[in-house]
């Protein structure tokens, strides 16, 4: 794949001491089947510096593609065999005491609960976690033991400013104990090719409930009478699809909108749309966001999460109010009627995320915190 002809990638910190060896890491997930999160860790699997890191990755039901992702790199994935409640924490454990971790690295909120429990139970020095959203449609319940799992770690890790701030505000955990580290992609799997002078939008999402494609189907019945040539590509599937298709069908969209389903190739199906929508209500740092904003695609995104962290409003995109579907069709027509500007926006929209959301700089960043946490246990 051609690497990206924009701005180049920021040189990685210098002034970290190298360990004397590479801190034994394990990463546990829910699953490494499907999803944002599993697209991380196999990315992470790769881009883990071996001198300074030794990964592992544990997943607690389901294993698939990601961990086919994550052996071609060379590192080691396991599947957490006993699933009863005790027996998975005695299981897993074990498991971190046979293979004398530094560090277990929960991810969201089950995983966080009991593999800190187990990392605690077997004496691993560091437990972190990461907060990978905003934990939307949680209840009391599931609040209250992430806060109680909480006290167990040594550092939660947002992945936005719009998550720490949660963190300290909902969930009561002090700041000094949250740190935040940008999500990150893979940037030599996106080529660099600037918008299609087309009046072609792509959106790509799990068509899931939390992604509100309603919002920007409603959208699209308002923007079709001010901009009749738009056209809308969905990728995705997921639970929402048949409603979606009947919504579609009911606003008269069918000429404009189209459904591509699940599909492997993303990064060339953004090569032929003139711009990327995401109509989300809650986000973490989406990754679809920054993979069409790495091939210079502007944006038109909801305000929500850590979008407003990743779009700039007016330079590398427009920003809309959530689930309303007049504010979106009106960002929507804005960045129709800016047709010409669309080069401008998509070169600063690859410049930023080739600047700041790099999987390197992301791994970089935990490999610096691993290192600093696990000095001060030893001090």
């Amino acid at each position: 794949m051609t690497t990206l002809v924009c701005a180049p990638h920021p040189p990685l910190r210098s002034d970290v001491s190298v360990a004397t060896r590479p801190l034994k890491v394990c990463h546990v997930s829910l699953t490494l089947k499907t999803g944002g999160l599993e697209r991380i860790l196999a990315d992470l699997a790769c881009h883990h510096t071996s001198e300074r890191c030794e990964p592992t990755f544990l997943a607690l039901r389901e294993i698939g593609r990601f961990a086919d992702e994550i052996r071609d790199c060379g590192r080691t994935v396991a599947l957490l065999q006993n699933q009863s409640r005790f027996g998975g924490l005695r299981e897993m454990a074990q498991f971190f005491r046979d293979n004398r971790f530094d560090v277990v690295h929960t991810h969201n909120t089950y995983p966080h609960l009991y593999a800190t429990l187990a990392a605690r139970w077997a004496g691993v020095p560091v437990v972190v976690q990461t907060r990978h959203g905003q934990r939307a449609g949680h209840g009391w319940k599931s609040s209250l033991q992430y806060r109680w799992a909480a006290k167990g770690v040594d550092r939660i890790i947002a992945v936005s400013d719009d998550a720490a701030g949660l963190c300290v505000s909902a969930d009561k955990i002090p700041a000094k104990k949250v740190t935040r580290i940008w999500n990150g992609i893979d940037l030599s799997q996106f080529r660099y090719t600037g918008p299609r002078d087309e009046l072609v939008a792509i959106a790509v999402a799990r068509l899931s409930a939390e992604k509100d494609f309603p919002t920007l189907l409603r959208a699209m019945a308002l923007v079709l009478p001010r901009v009749p040539g738009l056209k809308l590509k969905l990728v995705g599937d997921g639970p929402e699809r048949a409603a979606l298709e009947a919504l579609t069908t009911e606003l008269n969209l069918r000429h404009n909108v189209e459904f591509l389903g699940e599909r492997r190739d993303v990064p060339e199906l953004l090569t032929q749309a003139g711009f990327f929508i995401t109509s989300s209500l809650t986000e973490g740092i989406s990754l679809t966001l920054l993979e069409a904003m790495a091939v210079g695609l502007p944006v038109v995104a909801t305000k929500v999460g850590g979008n407003p962290e990743i779009v700039v409003q007016g330079e590398t995109g427009w920003l809309a109010p959530a689930a309303n579907p007049k504010a979106l069709a009106d960002a929507i027509v804005r960045m129709c009627d800016e047709q010409g500007l669309w080069p401008t926006y998509g070169r600063a929209g690859c410049d930023r995320v080739a600047e700041h959301f790099d999987i390197r700089r992301m791994a970089a960043d935990y490999e610096d915190l691993y290192q600093s946490l696990f000095d001060a246990k030893r001090r």
